[in-house]
């Protein structure tokens, strides 16, 4: 009984450290595809609204949102972007 108390003990501990590990791999992410944002939403000559990271076909992509501005006064235009996140 104690085995088994042990065992569960360790897996509940190391599921733990993993959930750890990964929770700060994402903001670092999230980072990544902000500035991926920013530099998107200023070559298209707009403003970022969103960015965010999720994975399409098995690779990680950010997908960013960007406002441009519209003509004669029309209201922005949104434009998503899907782009590889490096």
């Amino acid at each position: 009984m104690k085995t088994l108390r042990s065992h569960v003990r360790t897996a509940i501990l190391a599921l733990t450290a993993a959930g750890l590990l990964a929770s700060q791999a994402t903001p670092a992410a999230a980072a990544d595809c902000y500035a991926i944002g920013q530099q998107v939403a200023e070559q298209n000559g707009g403003t970022l609204a969103k960015a965010s990271q999720t994975t399409r076909g098995g690779q990680e992509v950010c997908v960013i949102v960007v406002l441009v501005p519209g003509k004669d006064g029309q209201r922005p235009r949104r434009s998503e972007i899907v782009v590889p996140a490096n």
